[in-house]
């Protein structure tokens, strides 16, 4: 049982098509760009290996004098190919634009400005920026290709987690770290990787902006007519049936804005003080009265 009211918005014009695509390679650009600024401003000349085939890059510059640029492609290329052969031709056409462009990225900035020498403020840094390129590019439906391809890979043929083979590769090219460049280097990488997670998470699932509240009374019809009149929000009943009693009872499920929370919470209030109302982050909330999925 469900009653919904919201807001009216004007419509968006939905992207698909050309327009789908062109907005995806314009992210899928950016974020590559972003990511090599990040990389050449704080990763590369603190001799970061924060994982991927740009820590390995960083491992062969310390090690062999390898232009990052030039070793990216090295690497990139082959696994391109054979993420093309084995995962087939559609994910390897995603990944091909990003392959390419960050390490082209990576050599066209590689003599800018180094903002800071001290290792903890370019591991942090550096890993904002690395997580704020790849969530732009992954937003794009894209890939900088590298070991992402090697971990979709060893999930098919292995059965693995996606997520556990990302932490094999990247575990090994930390480890890799503390040989060449030092443990305390390898510390300061795991530390960047950590910041890029994060980032990459807030951009993949949205800042917490908005309230989800679960309100359980024995005035539901009344705290409805409250809500849908005087906050303008939309709400689900939801049937439950008490842990305890083993009574039937309706459970109200509504989002709110953020700012929206104590209003709701003095609402509920004025017409059951003794309401029960759970109140948690929603990540993100797509549909009227909220954000639409472009």
């Amino acid at each position: 049982m469900s009653k919904i009211k919201t807001r009216s918005r004007a419509p968006l014009i939905p992207l698909n098509g050309p327009l789908r695509h062109l907005a995806d390679t314009t992210m899928i650009t950016v974020g590559s760009l972003i990511t090599a600024l990040a990389f050449n401003l704080f990763l590369l000349p603190n001799r970061i290996a924060s994982g991927g085939v740009s820590g390995l890059s960083v491992l062969a510059e310390s090690w062999l004098r390898a232009e990052p640029a030039f070793t990216q492609w090295a690497l990139n290329i082959p696994l391109f190919i054979l993420g093309v052969f084995i995962l087939g031709r559609n994910y390897g056409l995603r990944s091909l634009l990003g392959s390419i462009v960050l390490p082209l990225f990576i050599y066209l900035t590689k003599d800018g400005p180094v903002p800071t020498a001290n290792p903890l403020l370019a591991s942090i840094y550096g890993g904002i920026g690395v997580g704020l390129g790849l969530g732009l590019v992954f937003r794009g439906r894209g890939s900088t290709g590298g070991l992402t391809i090697l971990a979709q890979i060893i999930q098919k043929v292995t059965g693995l987690s996606f997520s556990m083979s990302v932490v094999l590769l990247d575990g090994t090219v930390i480890t890799l770290a503390a040989f060449v460049l030092g443990m305390e280097q390898a510390m300061y990488a795991l530390i960047g990787l950590f910041v890029t997670g994060r980032v990459i998470d807030a951009l993949e699932v949205g800042f917490s902006y908005t309230k989800v509240a679960y309100i359980i009374s024995d005035h539901t019809e009344a705290i409805s007519e409250a809500i849908l009149n005087d906050l303008d929000r939309g709400l689900t009943k939801l049937e439950a049936q008490g842990g305890y009693t083993g009574d039937s009872r309706t459970v109200l499920m509504v989002a709110v804005g953020q700012n929206e929370t104590s209003r709701l919470k003095a609402i509920v209030r004025s017409v059951d003080p003794g309401a029960f109302v759970i109140i948690s982050d929603a990540h993100e909330v797509l549909g009227k009265g909220f954000k639409r999925e472009a």
